[in-house]
């Protein structure tokens, strides 16, 4: 299996280089140079397997010969044995057609941690085989920063810095970024917004000479290696509801497009999804880029989902490949008048593509309050506003004849105010989290600027 870069431009990767390059030297996002479909026997064979079975069998024809089975198994096996639940990936009904997954009983609460327990132990197989050691470098609107702590924090051939905007996530997101003390870890608050630590990590990518020295890895959305765990979920779902065969639809709350993308790449591989509806909050450049085939940057404006509060969704480009019928330069003309000018119009074709397999809405503020308060007065149920964000979009476009399956993507208690003003219900951390708030912080606050940026980099990682 290969991999090839959305701007085409940059060199061929199996999996292992692919995993570890993260960005593709012309800027552009890998993805593989063809999507295998699961054959009839190996989904039959998920009906019977464990979550970690079914991942072994999704994932096994991606990663070539960068593992042997036994040691992909082992690798598994040791990403999902801290997650709080038997079922990893729990699936809930909730009304009649309508069901919820919680994607949320990981090591930090979060969707994120699926892929980046499995890449932290990915990576730590590879570098030690190889001998090497890279600084990771992450940007977050939340969630990742700490499922990417969380996954290297102690290993001694892997620096982490997590850049995240200051001010402007949760303080519970905050706190597990800043209260790890292992001294391979440094969280950066950057006065900006998460766009702003999201150029500036693909301007470090752009920059060769220092990508190099430090030996520059990446964790976020953007590394193929993520996108690939989060495939395995929607077959979970889709096993637990219907053995597999059963047409489906999927509605999820996404800014930056990576998890909806991931159940793209299941329906590729033959799971019979019907709709994929992307679902965000007021920052809404998704629902307008799929329904109007405008893709323009707008002003970030804080929410109480801030996972969500995003203007320019990396992932959207590797769906954008796929719709321009895989030309590289067509790619490449979209994404440079995105940087000239902070839009651009997708061509008709690639839309009409676009339109076949996504639909997508947005909530009000009001809205994912009125949902929190909904989903525990109705199902007794407490969400977080990303989650409600989900089952309120996916109430909207649920067909009775087709189960839809809205993904609940972060535990209540990471945002607790949002979810106590709405129901009056403050949820409290798990058990194992419980001290988070008397831990000691260590976070550096930095400008919005990619020169002190990379200065401070250079200077805490580990020669």
């Amino acid at each position: 299996m290969n991999y090839i870069s959305t701007r085409g431009t940059a060199p061929v990767l199996n999996f292992e280089d692919t995993m570890l390059t993260g960005l593709a030297r012309d800027g552009g996002l890998y993805v593989p140079e063809e999507v295998p479909v699961l054959a009839p026997e190996v989904v039959e064979k998920l009906h019977w397997e464990d979550y970690e079975g079914m991942a072994f069998h999704v994932m096994k024809p991606f990663i070539g010969d960068t593992f042997t089975d036994d040691e992909f198994k082992a690798i598994i096996a040791r990403a999902y044995a801290d997650f709080g639940h038997a079922a990893r990936a729990p699936v809930k009904q909730l009304r009649h057609g309508l069901w919820m997954m919680e994607l949320f009983h990981g090591p930090t609460l979060a969707f994120k941690d699926f892929a980046m327990q499995l890449i932290g132990q990915m990576f730590q197989a590879v570098l030690a085989r190889r001998g090497e050691r890279i600084t990771i470098v992450g940007a977050t609107s939340g969630d990742t920063g700490s499922a990417a702590i969380e996954a290297f924090r102690g290993l001694d051939n892997v620096d982490v810095c997590i850049l995240f905007p200051h001010g402007r996530v949760s303080e519970v997101q905050r706190r597990q970024m800043t209260t790890p003390s292992e001294a391979n870890v440094h969280a950066l608050a950057v006065e900006g917004t998460f766009d702003d630590c999201q150029r500036h990590l693909k301007d470090m990518f752009a920059d060769d000479a220092f990508r190099d020295e430090v030996r520059l890895a990446a964790v976020n959305s953007i590394n193929w290696a993520r996108v690939l765990a989060q495939v395995v979920y929607y077959w979970w779902a889709a096993v637990a509801l219907g053995d597999g065969k059963r047409r489906m639809s999927f509605t999820v709350p996404t800014g930056n497009f990576g998890d909806i993308y991931a159940g793209f790449i299941a329906k590729r591989m033959g799971l019979d999804i019907e709709r994929l509806v992307v679902a965000t909050n007021q920052n809404d450049i998704l629902r307008r880029a799929i329904m109007t085939g405008r893709y323009e940057v707008g002003e970030v404006r804080p929410s109480i989902s801030p996972s969500m509060d995003i203007q320019v969704s990396s992932n959207f480009e590797r769906l954008l490949f796929d719709a321009l019928g895989r030309d590289g330069a067509a790619v490449s003309g979209l994404m440079n008048g995105l940087r000239q000018s902070g839009g651009f119009t997708i061509p008709d074709a690639a839309q009409d593509y676009i339109r076949r397999h996504f639909d997508a809405s947005s909530t009000s503020e009001e809205q994912t309050s009125a949902e929190i308060a909904e989903s525990h007065a109705q199902f007794g149920e407490l969400v977080c506003p990303h989650s409600a964000i989900g089952i309120e979009v996916a109430r909207a476009h649920q067909n009775i004849s087709v189960p839809m399956v809205a993904l609940a993507t972060a535990h209540p208690a990471k945002f607790p105010d949002a979810v106590e003003q709405a129901t009056g219900i403050r949820p409290p951390l798990p058990p194992r989290m419980a001290d988070l708030f008397d831990r000691a912080e260590r976070v550096t606050r930095v400008a919005n600027d990619l020169g002190q940026i990379q200065a401070l980099i250079e200077e805490r990682r580990r020669k």
